[in-house]
């Protein structure tokens, strides 16, 4: 098993970062996308207050939190009538993406479909219980023993965002396949583009999308992006109430609770919608700053309607491209790190201080 899970290794790209940290004025690391402007005050506040947390988590939340869940659908993702019964806290997303397969059932025989050009740990999760990764974006390919198929808007790395249509369609042949349907939508405060820059980016259970019918449906979401909380580990799930209940009892035996202080600091978060609006002015201009000089450096950037990342080109194979930003001191990941599609893309995160973008526009600038 291990082998089968090493495909997706950080390691490979260590030689670049080192080449990157060999320039003279240092590297600006712009691959990971991690985090860097402060927790908010008023998470920070919470998470002291419900500091003396000696007795053993709620793994379904507190009846504060699933409220606090249940309204921020209504209000932020245009949710309505989901009941506490619907939505569950997590440890951060990627611990349910990889476990969800394993947890409702799936194994051998079975296919997990995900994005062409994907996060890896939608195949990581298919491979842990035993089933086939698929990788597909037309929901009409996808395969007969699918039972589970993840999908991705905003998506990581391509930040494409999926609308109302192309919702509805996956949700008809999930239904049609007697498949789960999980949107992966973690970015979906964070639209630049077309009418994502002022419009709400649909969720699989925007009545829009699913007729008010969440059946088959689950949505995961992430606090990391919007409110700088990577480091907190909060998530949670919404959907279905039958997958709730169904991965609730797995989840209570392996010891997934999210910790007490981290679900009353989830609740802050949730309720303050003018930190995340403040956010997503930082990273606005971020992104501005960086799209003027990757493409003034010769990089057509492609999708990126939406989230934390670029996804760009130069036509040629991603490493020699990673290997010129390693010699400029810019480190940013090759496509092939997101599956076997998208062997001539690039990523660049916007996920660093203002400082360092300023640094990595102008050494990408033709003018150097």
């Amino acid at each position: 098993m291990a082998t089968a899970l090493d495909a997706y290794s950080w390691d490979s790209l260590a030689p670049y970062a080192e080449l990157a940290r060999a320039h003279p004025e240092g590297i600006v690391d712009l691959a990971i996308g991690n985090p860097v402007d402060p927790v908010p005050d008023v998470v920070q506040r919470a998470i002291a207050a419900g500091a003396n947390a000696h007795s053993y988590p709620q793994l379904e939340g507190t009846p504060v939190l699933r409220e606090e869940i249940v309204a921020w659908y209504a209000r932020r993702r245009g949710v309505p009538g989901l009941g506490t019964a619907n939505v569950l806290p997590t440890i951060g997303s990627k611990e349910l993406i990889a476990l969800l397969p394993l947890l409702v059932g799936i194994g051998a025989g079975d296919a997990v479909v995900h994005p062409r050009a994907a996060y890896p740990t939608y195949a990581v999760g298919a491979r842990l219980a035993g089933a086939e990764p698929v990788a597909s974006d037309d929901p009409a390919e996808w395969p007969e023993n699918t039972r589970l198929a993840w999908i991705n808007s905003p998506g990581n790395p391509d930040g494409r965002v999926l609308g109302v249509d192309a919702l509805r369609a996956a949700v008809a042949r999930a239904r049609e396949l007697g498949a789960i349907l999980a949107l992966d939508e973690c970015y979906a405060e964070l639209g630049w583009e077309g009418e994502w820059a002022s419009g709400r980016i649909p969720s699989i259970l925007d009545p829009a999308v699913c007729d008010g019918d969440v059946t088959g449906l689950v949505s995961v979401y992430s606090l990391s992006k919007q409110s700088n909380l990577a480091g907190y580990r909060a998530a949670f799930l919404a959907g279905d109430a039958g997958i709730v209940a169904r991965i609730r009892e797995p989840r209570l035996h392996i010891g997934l609770w999210p910790p007490t202080p981290v679900q009353a600091a989830m609740v802050a978060a949730l309720r303050d919608d003018a930190h995340v609006a403040a956010q997503k002015e930082l990273y606005r201009a971020r992104r501005i700053r960086l799209a003027e000089a990757v493409a003034a450096a010769g990089f057509r950037i492609e999708g990126s309607e939406a989230g934390l990342f670029l996804w760009t080109t130069e036509d040629r194979d991603a490493w020699e491209s990673v290997d010129r930003l390693a010699r400029l001191g810019v480190l940013a990941v090759p496509g092939h790190f997101y599956g076997t599609h998208t062997p001539h893309h690039v990523r660049f995160s916007l996920t660093a201080p203002d400082a360092l973008i300023a640094r990595a526009a102008e050494r990408l600038s033709p003018r150097r």
